[in-house]
């Protein structure tokens, strides 16, 4: 594998970002991206702890924080029923006390379960908001929107317990997390590969996606010792499977309903 091969990602300027909500599956498709934004932004910032990729990751953290705002004024707007702007309202509280925590003191190992406890809060309002999204778009298709997107905040989710367990941050559980996000991601490929309104353009994304996964696994059993060159893998294999997973929820939500 080229070691840089797509970092990328270097923030979010290789998602496919729109500048406002165009429909119901842009909408799942948003809202999704705001759970992997939240793991992606502890990621960065517990690779700056580690001081590992310390450009991408700061510039990484920068560009998700502005994008996490950004979507978040238009799904808030974009709202079709009061229930769903008031998931986007009380997200707002918890995203102010998870920005404050990103940005109010330098990364270190003694602010890292601090960081870890409020990233939870933000993340399932996230996911939240997603699920009342699709089921008000009440679509088949927009179900798989929600699936393959909920690939990329996996993705995050493992790297950024990967750099939780280096740390000795609650160390077991991160384990644990990582276990289950394993089995999530390898269920969740399958069910998009199978399904009915999977085109050959996705079947070929999602092969490109199970030797991103290959690498990415890889990485992440290298657990001995955490080396650096381990800890960077990590960080640029979840960057590279995150761009596959992407463009992958992005042609969901362009299929027609």
């Amino acid at each position: 594998m080229k070691r840089r091969i797509l970092l990328a990602l270097a923030g979010a300027a290789s998602l496919g970002v729109r500048a406002q909500v165009l429909n119901l599956n842009d909408a799942v498709n948003k809202a999704g991206r705001q759970r992997m934004l939240s793991q992606r932004m502890a990621k960065a910032w517990l690779a700056l702890v580690h001081k590992t990729e310390s450009a991408s990751a700061q510039q990484i953290l920068d560009r998700s924080m502005a994008l996490f705002d950004r979507q978040l004024v238009e799904l808030k707007a974009y709202a079709p029923s009061a229930e769903i702007r008031k998931t986007y309202v009380d997200l707002e509280a918890a995203w102010s006390d998870y920005k404050a925590a990103l940005v109010g003191n330098h990364p270190s190992r003694d602010g890292a379960g601090g960081l870890l406890n409020t990233d939870a809060r933000v993340l399932a309002l996230a996911q939240q908001g997603t699920v009342q999204y699709e089921a008000f778009a009440a679509q088949p298709v927009s179900r798989l929107v929600n699936v393959a997107g909920r690939q990329r905040m996996l993705s995050q989710r493992m790297a950024k317990y990967y750099y939780a367990a280096a740390l000795q941050v609650e160390a077991a559980q991160a384990r644990v997390e990582i276990g289950k996000a394993r089995t999530d991601f390898l269920a969740a490929l399958e069910l998009l590969r199978n399904a009915p309104q999977a085109t050959p353009q996705i079947k070929d994304e999602l092969a490109l996606a199970d030797s991103q996964w290959l690498f990415f696994d890889l990485a992440l059993q290298q657990t001995a010792g955490a080396t650096p060159k381990a800890l960077s893998d990590v960080f640029v294999t979840s960057e590279n499977l995150l761009s596959v997973m992407d463009r992958i929820t992005g042609l969901y939500a362009n299929l027609k309903a």
